[in-house]
Order: C-alpha cells, then sequence, then structure tokens
C-alpha cells in the first residue's frame, strides 16, 4: 500500500504553482523524509524542462551543474547529485529559505512528522530575500 500528498509550491505573493504527486510506503513520515523524495523525483525533471520553468522546482542547480546541464547545448549533460541537492534543500528549510505549510500548519524541525491521510496538502513557500536585507 502506498500513501500520496499532494504538493504545492506557493510565492509569497500567494499565487500557487504546480501541484504534483508523491507517493510513500508509509502513513507517517518526517519533513526530512518529504524533502528527500521531492528533490530525488525532480532531478530527472530538471534535465527535461526549460530554464523558465525550473524556478517551480525546489533544486537550483549550482552555476556549474547549471552551465552543464544547459538544455541549449548539445554536450552530454553531468548528472545533478541528488543528494547533494537533498542537502542543501535541508540546510534551505533549516535557514527559513523556504516553509513547508501541512494543511496550513507550518512546520519547523526537519525531524517533525506529517501523517498522511486522504486529502492532506503540503505547501512548500519559497522565501525571497530582500533587496538589500
Amino acid at each position: 500500500m502506498s500513501y500520496e500528498l499532494t504538493i504545492w509550491n506557493e510565492t509569497t505573493a500567494g499565487k500557487l504553482d504546480g501541484g504534483s504527486v508523491v507517493e510513500f510506503l508509509t502513513e507517517c513520515i518526517t519533513v526530512r523524509e518529504l524533502i528527500r523524495e521531492r528533490v530525488y523525483h525532480e532531478v530527472p525533471d530538471v534535465h527535461t524542462v526549460e530554464k523558465s520553468v525550473r524556478s517551480k522546482y525546489l533544486i537550483q542547480p549550482e552555476h556549474r551543474e547549471a552551465i552543464l546541464n544547459d538544455l541549449s547545448t548539445s554536450r552530454a549533460r553531468k548528472a545533478i547529485d541528488w543528494k547533494k541537492q537533498f542537502e542543501q534543500a535541508c540546510e534551505a528549510f533549516e535557514n527559513k529559505g523556504f516553509l513547508i505549510l501541512v494543511d496550513d500548519r507550518q512546520l519547523d524541525s526537519l525531524d517533525e512528522r506529517i501523517k498522511i491521510k486522504p486529502g492532506v496538502e503540503v505547501t512548500f513557500v519559497k522565501l525571497v530575500p530582500l533587496a538589500g536585507g
């Protein structure tokens, strides 16, 4: 049996972007497990989408990875290291680079548990640093 979560991206202006469904084998997961699964499933997609659409993804390849994986070149692409991206995403979460809401309740810790039940929705809210701040 698998358990499904619907994941949304939201801007600080309240705009929802691209819902996706992620499956888990257990009914209860941690925030860390949620981030890991999201990153793991996004890495293959980043190779196939245009740059303008990549902002909806949690992972953002570093400058060198982005250049090596530029879709406009015909050279072979270097694989994005999903484990490194996962570590960076966890660090960004801990440093308030983005928020995670489960049914409008903000989660604060990577070890916080999420119970997956029908209708539960998860929202990732990317925070944009203020200019000059």
